[in-house]
Parts: C-alpha cells; structure tokens; sequence
C-alpha cells in the first residue's frame, strides 16, 4: 500500500486547537503509571464505537475521519506543553518521563477505519487504533470529541435531508446560535456532508468550499423609514445600460399590483419598498427579499413583486423571497399563489417559479407538519435545532481497549449493554437478495471472510437464542487501514464526495429502518467462533459469588 502525502490543497487546514494538550488529565497521569510501571512497549488494540444510534432513529452516519488523520499527522508536543506540564503534574513525576513525551510521535500507530460518510450502527466500531499501548491511550479523547459531534451533526443534517425531501433545498443558518465558533464550524462542515446545500458560515465556505446563502435580516428593511432614504433611484439596464428609475417603475407596479391582488399601496410600508428596491440595486441579479418585517399579505408581498417586475423590465431576473415568521404553510401557499396569478396575467412563466425560502426555528417535526399541511416552500433555512442536536446534544462513542500483546481484553458489567467485544476484530455488511444491507457481522480478524452464497450463521452477541443463517448476495468488508508507518495511506475523499457517500449509503438501507416513526433496528451480529470466544472470556473474568 504506498503511502499518501496530502498538502494543504488537498486537505483542508488542521484547526489550531487541536493539538495533543486537547486531552483529558487522566490520559497524561494513565502515560506516566504506564511508563512508571515498564509498559512502553505493550501493544495495545482499541475500538472506538457507540452504544445507542441518536434522535431515536436507528442508524448513524460516520463522520470526522479527516480531522482524525490531520490529528495524527501532526501529533507532537511542543517545548510550551512539556513545560506547562513540568508545572501542572505533581513534582514527583520523573524528568525522563517529560523526555519521553517530548519524542513521542504517532509512527507505531495504525488505524483502521469504516469509510467517513458511511451509515454505521451501535458496537461495530468506527475506528481501531493499534500500537504502543501510552500513545493509544493518549488519542483517546482527542479522537473522541473529533469523532463524536462530527458523526452527530452528519446524522443529524442526513435525518432533515431525508424528512425535507430530494427536491427542496436545505441551508444550514445556525453560526449564531452554535456553541461557539468551534462548534458552529464544525456544525456548517457535517451539516454539508449530511446533505445541506449550503450555509451562511463564510468562513466554513472559504475553509471547506461550501456554497454559502444568504439574504439580508429585518434590521435592512427597519433602517429606512420612507421612499425619501433610498439614495439613488436609477439601475443600469442589463443589456442596453441605459438608466432605469425603479422607484417609478415599482410605484407604478405596486399600483398596478394592487388591482389584481385585492391589496391596498396604502397599507403596503414605503420604508420596506424603500428598503427593497435599495437591495435590489445592490444584487439586481440576486435579489430574493425578506418579506414578514411588516405584514406579508398586506405589504412584504405586494412590494416584493414590485420590485422584481421593476427589475425585469431592467432585464434582470429575481430570484424570490424568505418568510421568517407566522404560518409558513398559508404564508407560502399564498406567495405561491400570488406569483401564479401574476405569471399568468402578465404572461410571465418564470414569475410563477420564485422561490420560497422559509425560516423560524424549524426542525423536524416542523418540516413534517408543514408536508402535512400542505405548503409551497422551495428551501428551508435551518438554523437552531440543526447545528445545536437540541433532540439529543451527545453521540456518546467510547474508546476501549479490547487487545494488549496479543492477549483480548473484556470489560465486564452489571448492564449487559457496558460490556465491550473483546480482540481484534474484522467488520462485514452482508447485503439480500433484494439488494439491501441486511446485517452487519463482526468476526475475528483470524477466520475467513465471509462469501456471497454461503451460508454464514450469525448471533446476537449476548441473547444465545437469537441467531439466524444469512446467505449474502454481497459482502463489504467495513475496514481499511487509513495511517500506518507514520503516513496517510489511503487518502481521505474530499468533502462533496463524503456528502455522496452519504446519501449512497443510506440508500443501501430499507425504508422501515429509516423511517421517522417507531424505526426498524438494523441487525449487528457477531460470527459463532466470535460469540463462544466472548462468552469463554467472559465467564474467565466474571468472579464467582459465594452464597452464605
């Protein structure tokens, strides 16, 4: 496998703050016990997987891997972090341990990964890091918070995708309202990969190459109070160049307007067609307006159309309008409406087409309704709900060592759900006859994979009564090894095709399992040879009681 060099072209920068003091304290003091107690050259096996899909669904989309391999590209502890250390551990800490630290690089390590934009599924891990056991422990939460929002966020942005339809357009509106910088680019990058079309996010569009939108807020249209605040009045024609007036041509517009749509000039805000015919001259070839600052039926609409009939009569084409408030199903189904009437009367096909763009806090069960109901909206902008996961804030993955010198490892608990799957494993998706992924199949990484035709037994790891034959029309193995040697060997995919990945994955799966209400859970089994080694394991761990 040769081994992949990615300059910053190819590889969007790594963020600053991840760095290898990104750590919990524990993770320093685990070294130095480790390193105390003569284990600087255990090999260890790690599995970083979730328990639980979130918002009640029952899949999960993987994401978060590039940041994870600019993590370890990059991993080394600055002459600043070994003295902020030297300062913060306790003095009795050795001095050779903080010249350790100092060399420590992510050479050894390798880490094997199911590919990012993937749908994945509880207990089949996402990542397997191998090496020596101080610097696997040290990647631990680094890895985690690089993994767990990334894949959050995706899953998230993919359930609106899927609830909102292939043809409406999704825009990400939520920097504002994330937590923190941070977290708001982060939210703009997975909300992209889930299926957003784009984001207000400048910066991430500059950082990620996404398509940003935007329109202007109601401050725009409030800072002009009457027609005399428009500055200049005049546009050059698109094609002649000739000086148009559009206050006079959408004056005479909205007069002519207010026969045909039952709405009065008078009750129409000047300081909003003001504010509007402003915006128009500054993006005469973009120009897709707020229209509820004031009242949508009686002025936002009536000034709207015209402006953009004003403007096509300078050659120019509008592009439609955003509601921020009120009821988004009535209030778009009559812009729909009204643009249709004025399409027809005026023999202008295109005016019918204007967009919608709806706003106002809307998450899932909104875009639901609104389907119920009935609407006419062509683009959600999704701000709060989205970047936030207000349905569930965490993913909850974990890191745990199931493998040291060769040897499996089990952590056992109370909760039958707590208990890990031991040893160094291999991850298959086995697809039907009707073309669907039908399970997913660990196995240990010594047995055979499993073949298209042949019958493969495969068992709930810990209900001995659940298991069932599958005989699979194709088989993926889930895994490449994406660092080793020090080095990127398979490259991540950039950004744009992650997002295809994603849809083409989730359509690998039924509709039952992805479906809002009371979903299907996916099936993840473990191979018979997998299910005994676990169980042998187990009962070699579990202490036996005494009853007196």
């Amino acid at each position: 496998m040769s081994n992949v060099s990615l300059d910053d072209k190819t590889m969007a920068r790594q963020n600053g703050i991840v760095q290898p003091l990104l750590t919990d304290l524990y993770q320093i003091t685990m070294a130095y016990a480790y390193w105390k107690s003569g284990k600087v050259n255990d090999v260890a096996v790690f599995d970083l997987f979730f328990r639980t899909n979130p918002f009640q669904g029952e899949f999960t989309i993987f994401a978060g891997l590039e940041e994870c391999l600019k993590f370890l590209q990059n991993f080394h502890y600055s002459e600043s972090d070994i003295d902020y250390l030297r300062q913060t551990l306790p003095s009795t800490i050795e001095s050779a341990f903080f010249d350790y630290l100092k060399d420590l690089t992510c050479k050894d390590i390798i880490l094997s990964a199911i590919e990012e934009g993937s749908v994945a599924f509880p207990r089949v891990p996402l990542l397997r890091v191998e090496g020596p056991l101080i610097i696997a422990q040290l990647l631990e939460t680094t890895l985690l918070t690089l993994v767990n929002f990334a894949s959050l966020m995706s899953t998230n942005a993919a359930r609106y995708r899927m609830f909102a339809g292939k043809h409406i357009s999704l825009l990400e509106f939520g920097l504002r309202r994330a937590q923190g910088p941070d977290g708001g680019l982060s939210a703009s990058k997975y909300s992209y990969i889930g299926g957003f079309d784009g984001t207000s996010n400048v910066l991430a569009g500059k950082m990620f190459n996404i398509p940003v939108k935007g329109t202007h807020a109601h401050s725009f249209v409030t800072s002009f109070s009457t027609l005399d605040d428009i500055q200049c009045v005049t546009l050059p024609h698109a094609e002649t160049q000739e000086q148009c007036n559009l206050l006079e041509k959408s004056l005479d517009w909205r007069n002519r307007l207010s026969l045909i749509l039952d709405a009065s000039p008078e009750e129409a805000s000047d300081g909003e067609l003001a504010a509007l015919i402003s915006y128009a001259r500054a993006f005469p070839s973009g120009f897709l307006a707020l229209v509820d600052t004031y009242d949508v039926k009686r002025s936002g609409l009536l000034n709207f159309c015209a402006v953009a009939l004003a403007l096509h009569e300078c050659g120019y084409t509008a592009v439609g309008i955003r509601i921020d408030s009120g009821d988004l199903a009535y209030l778009s189904v009559l812009a729909r409406d009204t643009f249709k009437k004025i399409a027809d009367t005026f023999a202008l096909p295109w005016f019918a087409k204007l967009t919608i763009v709806a706003s106002n806090d809307i998450n899932e069960d909104t875009i639901l309704s609104l389907h119920e109901q009935g609407h006419a909206i062509d683009c959600f902008g999704i701000g709060t709900h989205l970047v936030t996961c207000q349905r569930q804030p965490a993913l909850g993955c974990v890191y745990k060592l199931v493998e040291i010198n060769g040897q499996p490892r089990i952590k056992l608990s109370q909760d039958v759900g707590k208990v890990t799957i031991p040893g160094h494993k291999k991850a298959y998706r086995l697809f039907g006859a009707d073309g669907h992924a039908l399970i997913d199949l660990l196995q240990r990484s010594s047995e055979a994979a499993p073949e298209v035709g042949q019958k493969v037994l495969c068992r709930h790891p810990f209900q001995e009564s659940k298991r069932a034959y599958v005989i699979p029309s194709k088989v993926e193995h889930l895994y490449k090894i994406y660092w080793k040697d020090g080095q990127i060997t398979t490259a991540p995919k950039p950004l744009s095709e992650v997002r295809e990945r994603v849809q083409a994955s989730l359509r690998t799966l039924r509709q039952d399992i992805k479906r809002n209400l009371n979903p299907t859970p996916y099936k993840v089994a473990v191979s018979d040879d997998l299910y005994s080694f676990i169980h042998d394991l187990w009962l070699q761990n579990a202490p036996i009681g005494e009853l007196s």
